[in-house]
């Protein structure tokens, strides 16, 4: 049986109980924020869909609708996670763990995949391609939205689901790792499931996204340009709705890609070095979560002057909160 190799470890890092505390406290810091903004989505396209004359939700709002409910999913299981690593120390429940690290898993996956599939639509409806078979796909896949964000679903727990048995999970006990149910390869077909995970789940979704914001960019250029010279350079060309989508687009791109460094280093000191970092991990998918869900909040800029008119209205209650209030930009 082939076991990873064990890294330096004269730069190993070891989580201690008081850190994995901290980080628990932070994940329901984070969960907090993560349910609030996810929350406001889901009630603002809930009232869409009932003003709707088809009682209908456009492809992006239940994209977006997806997200959310992937993304308030995941805070929860993370934070039982959390809650079950700082608490069972001596591992009783260590299958309980590594299910839930299991569902973890699943769920960052369709949340992955389903923001790379809105990058998609909307550089499906932002940029106009010249090739017509590539066209064809694209409208042909934005169609049928519902059935591509079903295939992403099934697809998650697809493909995480049998990391319970190519892996092993461990007691904490025997194998010298503090973290319960971890699940760790042992062999080369473990070894080699967990990089597909990592290349099916991360990398690909990262080279759509990466794709439609260069293309987004590239044609975003272009159109200013050809406006500016249009306009003889008389006044700033304005996009209005359409550059709010594209910075709220190229910010989820950025964010993502900066999130895929940090987690892949997370996992390969967890996979490789053998180090109890997983709690790391967990913390860095909550982080990602909690800032996606504002950045889809920013980008409607419906939604975002109305939260932040209810948040001056709450303020209103509170004359002494009066200096907290954030200025309204009327157009």
């Amino acid at each position: 049986m082939l076991r990873p190799p064990h890294l330096s470890r004269g730069r190993s890092i070891m989580l201690s109980s008081l850190d994995k505390l901290a980080a628990w406290v932070l994940t329901g810091f984070l969960a907090i924020l993560t349910i609030f903004f996810n929350m406001y989505l889901l009630l603002i396209n809930q009232r869409n869909y009932r003003k709707s004359a088809k009682h209908r939700l456009n492809p992006a709002d239940f994209i977006i609708t997806a997200i959310s409910l992937a993304s308030i999913s995941l805070q929860v299981l993370t934070y039982l996670w959390q809650t079950l690593d700082v608490i069972d120390t001596v591992c009783r429940i260590s299958l309980a763990g590594a299910i839930l690290l299991v569902l973890i898993f699943s769920v960052k996956f369709i949340i992955f995949w389903s923001t790379a599939f809105l990058t998609f639509y909307y550089g499906t409806k932002l940029v106009v391609e010249p090739v017509h078979c590539y066209t064809r796909i694209q409208e042909a896949i934005v169609k049928h939205v519902h059935m591509a964000l079903a295939v992403i679903v099934v697809s998650g727990f697809a493909n995480c689901v049998p990391l319970l048995s190519v892996l092993t999970y461990y007691n904490g006990t025997s194998s010298g790792l503090s973290d319960c149910g971890s699940i760790m390869p042992t062999d080369t077909t473990g070894l080699a499931y967990i990089f597909y995970y990592v290349i099916i789940s991360d990398i690909i979704p990262g080279i759509v996204m990466v794709k439609c914001s260069i293309s987004i960019s590239y044609h975003l250029a272009k159109h200013l340009l050809d406006m500016k010279a249009s306009s003889n350079g008389a006044h700033g060309p304005k996009l209005g709705t359409q550059m709010r989508v594209i910075k709220m687009t190229l910010s989820m791109v950025v964010v993502y890609v900066i999130f895929l460094i940090v987690d892949i280093f997370a996992q390969m000191t967890v996979v490789l070095m053998r180090q109890n970092t997983l709690a790391l991990t967990v913390l860095f998918a909550s982080i990602y979560t909690t800032v996606s869900a504002s950045v889809l909040v920013y980008g409607k800029k419906s939604y975002w002057k109305e939260l932040i008119a209810s948040y001056n209205l709450f303020l209103d209650e509170y004359p002494c909160f009066s200096s907290m209030k954030v200025e309204e930009v009327k157009t």
